[in-house]
C-alpha cells in the first residue's frame, strides 16, 4: 500500500469516528438537557445495550439485514449508481420469499435455499431494471429506483392481502411459514439464527468480488471515470447493470433472511427501512464491504440503546434519529477535515521529494 493510499485510508477512519463522536456529544447534551435524570439516561443509552444477553442478542439479530443492504449498496456506489431500490428489493424479496415457503414443499435443508434464491433473483429483477432504465434511455437511477419502491411495496401488500392473506390470523399477514423454510436458531436466549453466518458470508464475498475480482476492478474504474473505462475496452452499460443486479440480489436475499430468521408469517405493513438503512451503512463504510458489519455494529447499537432508554427513561428514542443525521453530514460532507489531508499529502510528498535529494 502507497503512501498516499495509506493516508486515504486514516483519513476515511478517522473523519468516520470524528463524525461519530459529534454526533454522540450532540446527543449527550441533548439527553442531558431533557431527561431529569440525565446520568441514569445516559447509563441505559451508552451501557444498556450489553447489560442482559436478550440485549446483546438483539443488537446482532439488528446487525444481520444490515450487513445484506450495507453491502448491496455499497457495491452499486462503488459504481457511481445512487440506486435507492434496495428498499423495494428487500421487501419485495421478502413477499416472494413468504409465497415459496408457504406454498412449495422442499426438504429441510433446501427449501431455505430456493426461498433465498427466489427473493435474490427478484431483488436482481428489481435493481436492475433501474439500470436499465438508466443504460438505455439515460434516466436518473436516484428518481427511478425511488418510484420502483413504491412499485415493490404495492404489488407486495397486493399478494399479501390476497392470495396469501390468512384472514384467521386477526391483522394482516401471510399464512405461516412451513417449518422445513425456517432458519434455526442458533441460541437459545436470543433469536440470533443462521442467517448471521449468510451475512459474514455476503460481507466476506462483497470485499472479494470489489478488491480481487476482474468484475470488480471493472467497477472501481466505470466508478472512477466511465469515459476512461469505455476508452479501456470495458463495457460499461453492462458492469453497470451486473453491479446493481448483485446489490439488488443481496437486498432480496436480506428480505429472505429477514423473514425466515425472525419471522413465522410474513407481517410488514409496509416498507421496512432496511434498504435506505443500507445506504446510512454504505456511506459510514466508506462503500467498503469490509466496514459493513462495523458500521451496522454502531447503528444497531445506538439504535438498542435509544430503545433502551426510551424504555427506561423519560427520553424519547428519537435522539437516535438525531445521531444518525449528524454522522452523515459530517462523513458524506467532503471538505470536513479535507484541509488536514491536505496538509499530510503536502508533508509527506515534501518529505519524500527531500529523501530523494539526499539519495
Amino acid at each position: 500500500m502507497n503512501e498516499t493510499k495509506k493516508i486515504d485510508v486514516l483519513f476515511f477512519i478517522i473523519r468516520d469516528v470524528v463524525a461519530i463522536g459529534i454526533a454522540l456529544i450532540v446527543s449527550l447534551a441533548l439527553i442531558a438537557s431533557v431527561s431529569k435524570d440525565p446520568l441514569g439516561s445516559l447509563t441505559y443509552f451508552l451501557i444498556g445495550p450489553v447489560q442482559t444477553v436478550s440485549r446483546i442478542g438483539y443488537i446482532v439479530e439488528k446487525m444481520i439485514p444490515l450487513m445484506f443492504t450495507g453491502v448491496g449498496v455499497s457495491l452499486m456506489f462503488r459504481c457511481k449508481q445512487v440506486n435507492m431500490g434496495s428498499e423495494g428489493a428487500f421487501y419485495l424479496g421478502g413477499v416472494i420469499c413468504a409465497a415459496v415457503a408457504i406454498n412449495v414443499k422442499l426438504p429441510i435443508v433446501v427449501h431455505p435455499i430456493v426461498c433465498m434464491l427466489a427473493a435474490g433473483m427478484v431483488g436482481a429483477l428489481v435493481c436492475g431494471a433501474t439500470a436499465v432504465m438508466h443504460t438505455k434511455f439515460h434516466s436518473l437511477t436516484i428518481v427511478t429506483s425511488l418510484m420502483i419502491n413504491y412499485i415493490c411495496l404495492y404489488l407486495g401488500q397486493y399478494l399479501i392481502g390476497n392470495p396469501l392473506w390468512d384472514t384467521s390470523a386477526g391483522f394482516k399477514a401471510s399464512f405461516k411459514y412451513l417449518e422445513t423454510a425456517l432458519l434455526p436458531k442458533l441460541f437459545t436466549q436470543t433469536n440470533i439464527h443462521v442467517g448471521l453466518f449468510i451475512a459474514i458470508a455476503v460481507v466476506i464475498g462483497g470485499h472479494f468480488l470489489i478488491e480481487r475480482s476482474t468484475l470488480g476492478y471493472r467497477i472501481r474504474t466505470v466508478g472512477s471515470n466511465s469515459k476512461f473505462a469505455a476508452y479501456s475496452g470495458i463495457n460499461v452499460n453492462a458492469t453497470i447493470i451486473t453491479c446493481e443486479m448483485i446489490g439488488g440480489f443481496l437486498a432480496g436475499l436480506g428480505g429472505a433472511v429477514e423473514q425466515l430468521g425472525m419471522y413465522k408469517r410474513f407481517e410488514y405493513s409496509g416498507l421496512s427501512g432496511h434498504g435506505f438503512d443500507g445506504v446510512m451503512i454504505a456511506v459510514i463504510a466508506g462503500n467498503n464491504p469490509k466496514y459493513v458489519p462495523l458500521a451496522a455494529l454502531f447503528l444497531a447499537y445506538v439504535r438498542v440503546g435509544a430503545e433502551t432508554m426510551a424504555r427506561m427513561s423519560d427520553v424519547p428514542s428519537e435522539v437516535v434519529a438525531i445521531v444518525q443525521s449528524i454522522i452523515i453530514m459530517f462523513v458524506v460532507a467532503e471538505r470536513f477535515l479535507a484541509g488536514w489531508k491536505h496538509k499530510v499529502i503536502a508533508r509527506q510528498s515534501l518529505k519524500q521529494l527531500n529523501e530523494g535529494e539526499v539519495k
